[in-house]
């Protein structure tokens, strides 16, 4: 057995109109489906949605739920928020600054870009407070992550054992926190 890749992701949002409308127009994501019911189908709850699906490439699928009657959404207070977040890849560096360059016109406040070796991320929030992260592949990618799955397993099990950050791959990085 074997997963074959992710059917889709979902998340809550604020309003699915908004949603739709938003990830089509700064991200140039389609819309695809929309499933409104008034039961929930998994659990035969009684609670409305409205379940938006947005086309995110090479059959992936980003979808939301409005769930109009629930408590206003919040976050885990506990988890930073830098940690939950979708990452989307793009073709190449010039189509990232180009993705930067374009949110940033629509008013979107965007962090980055971030050099991580193997790849370049800009970060920044959808209308629903979700953090978004854009990334494209460094050109020397396929070499550096050759050298980070060479080092996976011995990173794990020190992490496991210690709960502190092994060094194996201290290099990733350096050259960023050199630039700060």
């Amino acid at each position: 057995m074997k997963i074959e890749q992710i059917h889709h992701v979902a998340y809550r949002c604020r309003d699915a109109k908004e949603t739709v409308e938003w990830y089509s127009k700064m991200l140039n994501m389609d819309f695809i489906l929309a499933i409104a019911e008034d039961h929930v189908p998994s659990t035969h709850e009684p609670d409305p949605y409205m379940h938006i699906f947005m086309d995110a490439g090479n059959g992936n699928v980003l979808a939301f739920f409005e769930l109009p009657t629930k408590p206003e959404m919040g976050r885990d207070p506990n988890t930073p928020i830098w940690v939950q977040h979708i990452a989307f890849k793009v073709k190449d560096r010039a189509e990232l600054l180009e993705f930067k360059e374009h949110l940033e016109a629509q008013g979107v406040d965007v962090l980055g870009v971030t050099d991580h070796s193997i790849f370049h991320s800009i970060y920044f929030f959808d209308p629903n407070g979700h953090r978004v992260e854009l990334a494209c592949p460094d050109p020397a990618e396929d070499a550096l992550l050759s050298k980070l799955d060479a080092v996976k397993w011995d990173m794990l099990e020190e992490w496991s054992r210690t709960k502190k950050a092994p060094k194996h791959a201290e290099w990733l990085h350096k050259k960023e926190l050199s630039k700060a």
